[in-house]
């Protein structure tokens, strides 16, 4: 099977097109000082002409049908851009967990208005401490004569931008999801103050604020489900942001001259940067089999924090190699590079470090979780 087929070439052409005109990097940085904290009309436009808001959700609700394969190509070109967007909080990790509930009434209130860009929802999944699976959830329910939520959700993505929370909270100990209006009495929103600029995390606190629960067969297995589809984009968009590092980087050096010649025509830079192409093309790798192995297993697997430990480690490794081989320009707030590298280190922590991921892998292969210290 050609995971990289005729139709997908053509959709990470139609992207790449887009971004290469509307998200250059001074619009990158334009849009990171917005109240949005990204470009509503580039993803207005993305979501219009090309349908990547609707990649993961069904055609009965608006949406194109697509797979994860289809939306990991996507995210690999805005994570070439270090394009913000609601891609991976809206268009994935909210959408796949409302596609995963079983709330008729929940799915055909929101997610066309996620296809069409219209609407931005984010999920409130994560804890202080920066566990996604298995958090220790900071947002209680509670039932009178409706539905309340109280507590605080972390590292919550888009939310300066919400008309939407997508809560998973817990009553009495049991975990359920519910639905809560950006602009309900008693939400509010503050920023995360992340490493990251090109990404804003926020926090959002619930004081009392009336809730619709959405109904779930299992809210803790959607959940799982939703994560783990969001991490093989995140893994997608890495492998992106690393090759676009290496672009640079081969530009830079093909061009500065010292003794009389290029750089990058000294062996021991040319043997470093083939070296680093070897990285990102085996993070590409990762991170596609895991995506075809979600399209056709439709489950979590280990296939998903394979990709997550090593398109992490591949990125990390290409941002700071390419920083060292621009020299001193990669660290001034007017080159790109270091831009590059707050990605690579902010993005390697979400969904779980690539240490939880390793140890999440030992466990499902019967040893020890309690890993040495790395």
């Amino acid at each position: 099977m050609n995971i990289l087929n005729d139709d997908r070439t053509m959709l990470a052409k139609s992207v790449r097109a887009l971004l290469s005109k509307r998200s250059g990097s001074p619009d990158v940085r334009a849009a990171t000082t917005t109240p949005d904290r990204f470009d509503r009309d580039l993803w207005t436009t993305l979501c219009e002409q090309i349908g990547v808001g609707g990649l993961l959700i069904d055609d009965e609700h608006g949406g194109a049908a697509g797979s994860l394969i289809d939306a990991a190509v996507v995210a690999e070109e805005l994570g070439r851009m270090l394009t913000p967007s609601p891609m991976l909080g809206t268009a994935c990790l909210a959408a796949t967990l409302l596609a995963a509930s079983t709330d008729d009434d929940a799915r055909a209130r929101l997610l066309p208005g996620i296809a069409t860009g219209a609407t931005v929802v984010s999920a409130c999944l994560a804890d202080e401490c920066g566990r996604w699976s298995g958090a220790r959830l900071g947002v209680q329910a509670r039932l009178e004569h409706e539905w309340t939520l109280t507590g605080t959700a972390h590292y919550v993505l888009d939310a300066g931008a919400a008309d939407t929370f997508v809560v998973l909270a817990t009553n009495d100990g049991d975990p359920g999801l519910f639905e809560v209006g950006a602009h309900t009495p008693g939400v509010a929103v503050s920023d995360g103050g992340t490493l990251d600029p090109t990404r804003a995390l926020y926090r959002v606190t619930f004081d009392d604020a009336n809730a619709r629960p959405i109904a779930a067969a299992d809210p803790v297995r959607a959940v799982d489900h939703a994560l783990s589809c969001a991490t093989v984009l995140l893994a997608a968009e890495q492998v992106g942001a690393a090759a676009r590092c290496l672009e640079l980087t081969v530009d830079y050096t093909t061009s500065r001259t010292q003794f009389g010649r290029p750089i990058g025509s000294f062996q021991a830079l040319a043997h470093r940067m083939a070296d680093l192409h070897v990285l990102v093309e085996s993070a590409r790798a990762a991170a596609y089999v895991a995506a075809q192995s979600m399209t056709e297993h439709g489950a979590s697997n280990p296939d998903v924090s394979v990709a997550k430990v090593w398109c992490s480690d591949a990125f990390g490794a290409v941002a700071a190699d390419c920083v060292q081989l621009h020299g001193g320009i990669a660290i001034t707030w007017e080159h790109d590079m270091h831009l590059f590298f707050k990605r690579a280190h902010a993005s390697s922590l979400l969904f779980g470090s690539p240490g939880t991921h390793v140890a999440a892998l030992a466990e499902d292969a019967g040893f020890s979780s309690e890993l040495p210290p790395s």
